[in-house]
């Protein structure tokens, strides 16, 4: 079972996951935090051991008192209504695939238009920090790493010859 409490400083709350043991129930904390949101459900998850409905979780939040912060899509659809509302809009490219994301969504069945493919391959990562990117960087140099080199280590990097001519 997972629920919030309130620690002792008066703005700081925790996730707290009980389990029973030989020696009777025990609970340890999953996350601390001064607002719950989404970075904060995502450390608790990793770290419960059965599964933590967000809604729930944001649920025992307010009852136990603490700050919710707003789904981060709620937050951006906000700012850029608001945008919009003083007439700024966004790029065209933008523009288009969040009208093809607000319609069809990003279901794993769901297909970009074949114009726009590549654009919506980027789709995850156009808000990504810094931080977020470099540790794909990392995992992708730690991939290339771990493939077989077939014997060639030392030696220069050799492609079969392409010639149209022959058959």
């Amino acid at each position: 079972m997972t629920f919030v409490v309130a620690t002792k400083p008066p703005d700081r709350f925790e996730i707290r996951e009980s389990a029973n043991t030989p020696k009777g129930p025990r609970s340890r904390t999953l996350a601390s935090f001064r607002e719950l949101d989404d970075s904060v459900v995502e450390k608790a998850q990793q770290k419960a051991i059965k599964a933590i409905d967000a809604a729930e979780l944001r649920r025992a939040a307010r009852r136990a008192g603490a700050p919710v912060a707003r789904p981060t899509a709620d937050r951006a659809a906000r700012e850029l209504i608001a945008e919009l509302g003083k007439g700024r809009r966004p790029d065209p490219t933008l523009q288009r695939m969040l009208l093809h994301l607000l319609q069809h969504g990003r279901a794993d069945g769901a297909t970009p238009p074949p114009e726009s493919e590549a654009e919506f391959g980027v789709a995850e990562w156009m808000a990504a920090s810094l931080e977020e990117r470099g540790k794909a960087l990392v995992d992708l140099l730690l991939l290339a790493d771990a493939l077989p080199h077939g014997g060639r280590k030392g030696k220069p990097l050799r492609f079969p010859r392409l010639d149209s001519s022959r058959r």
